[in-house]
């Protein structure tokens, strides 16, 4: 618009020409120069119309350019949010898969590292030896497992799986009790037993070797193992270890009963020596008295099949007192059996009340060294402070050795006196029905003579 201004001043604007010389040249001038002056200014009206139109035209044309580049802007945005869209689904995806990969080398690493804990132990390695390093360089590989190592893996679970379920026989090396290596026939029962020649198999899978105990179990079970052994079909009994070679080394570890006693000899102290010697005593007095009433029940018994009386038996005695008394009535002759049944009691019953006490004694005695000990065990834990409860129960355990000694005692010799009680009172029985015999036959002689 400014411009347009400029451009009306400029042609409204009259040159300088030369003055005119008269009025007519003036007026004419004037109109050729009004003339000009409205030519100029159509000239630039239509100029200025023309230039509205390409003024217009252009805004028409920017308008337009700016409405395709709003639609051109829109789409845009548009494909902007419909790629924004795609990358997060891929990256949800991607996440997602990198999720599950992550989850399957996980799974893949726990599985294979539960195989190979199964192997370290199984007996089946002794027969298939070098399974560990396979699953270790198979764990090796890669972080995310490929379908070839899920497929191995799988193979060698299944293969573990019927290996256990089988009875089968290799050929191994053995190392012998004297540290030997045998080149034998193995048999391997399932997870659990290997047997060779009759004995049972200890696998030690930190070298990959197998061992023979030195000791076995009980000779039933070796035979067992033998007719497994020699078997070529059917089913046969034959004893498991359950803990897979540990019960043998129990076995060979376990005291024998010499040895159990030697230690609880030992564990037991003074109290237990005391314990031992009133066994000892109590034994010997049993078995003593147990001789002598043997050998009375036979003489008594010699007696009753004979006439004569021998002093050397109670029941002879007895009928010394009959026969040395004919012309007594019946009611002193019975004074006088009783009398003599009497003096017999205490030669047959003699020792049954030490006995007696000697068995009551025994498991007292195992107490008080019980009480001891354990006042000892917790007197050296307030001295030297020593909270393992290992040590406490040591302790206590070798304090219970005194009692499980008097109850061993105790036991034998209750039973010793019941058995020399009963039979001391059928001796007294025998002596009692034959002086009531003896009485009766008196009497009846009486009868008789009157």
């Amino acid at each position: 618009m400014k411009q347009l201004w400029v451009l009306l001043i400029a042609l409204s604007t009259p040159a300088w020409p030369e003055p005119p010389n008269s009025f007519e040249e003036l007026l004419q001038q004037a109109q050729d120069d009004r003339q000009i002056v409205g030519e100029r200014i159509e000239t630039a009206v239509r100029q200025f119309a023309t230039a509205g139109d390409r003024q217009h035209a252009l805004l028409e044309e920017a308008e337009a350019r700016l409405q395709a580049l709003r639609n051109q802007s829109d789409a845009l945005n548009s494909q902007h949010r419909y790629q924004a869209e795609q990358l997060r689904a891929r990256e949800s995806k991607a996440a997602d898969q990198l999720t599950q990969q992550t989850t399957l080398g996980e799974a893949f690493e726990q599985s294979a590292n539960h195989l190979r804990q199964l192997f370290e132990g199984s007996l089946v390695s002794a027969q298939i030896p070098g399974r560990e390093a396979k699953l270790t360089a198979l764990m090796g590989e890669q972080s995310t497992p490929r379908i070839t190592q899920l497929k191995e893996l799988w193979q060698m679970q299944l293969r573990e799986l019927v290996e256990s379920s089988r009875v089968a026989r290799f050929q191994g090396r053995v190392i012998t009790p004297n540290g030997e290596q045998v080149e034998t026939l193995i048999t391997r029962v399932g997870p659990f037993t290997l047997l060779a020649d009759g004995n049972y198999l200890r696998y030690l899978p930190s070298a990959g070797q197998l061992t023979e105990p030195l000791r076995q179990p009980a000779n039933a079970l070796r035979e067992l193992a033998h007719a497994l052994e020699d078997s070529v079909s059917g089913f046969h009994p034959v004893a498991i270890d359950p803990s897979r070679g540990h019960l043998p080394q129990l076995v060979a570890h376990a005291p024998t009963l010499l040895e159990r006693i030697e230690g609880w000899i030992d564990q037991g102290g003074l109290i237990g020596w005391i314990i031992l010697g009133v066994g000892t005593t109590g034994l010997l007095l049993a078995l003593s008295r147990l001789l002598v009433l043997i050998r009375l029940d036979r003489r008594i018994r010699h007696q009753m099949r004979k006439d004569q009386a021998d002093s050397g038996n109670p029941l002879g005695r007895i009928l010394n007192v009959y026969l040395g008394n004919p012309r007594v009535d019946t009611e002193t002759l019975e004074l006088k059996l009783d009398e003599a049944i009497l003096k017999e009691l205490p030669r047959i019953r003699w020792g049954l009340g030490g006995l007696s006490v000697l068995a009551a004694v025994a498991p007292l005695l195992g107490l008080l060294g019980t009480v001891t000990g354990i006042i000892e065990t917790f007197q050296s834990i307030t001295l030297h402070g020593n909270g393992d409860p290992r040590f406490l129960s040591g302790g206590i355990s070798q304090a219970l050795v005194t009692t499980v000694e008097g109850l061993v005692v105790a036991i034998p010799l209750m039973l010793l006196h019941s058995l020399l009680s009963s039979h001391s009172n059928r001796l007294v029985q025998i002596l009692d029905e034959q002086s009531a015999a003896l009485v009766a036959q008196r009497a009846e002689q009486r009868f008789e003579s009157q």
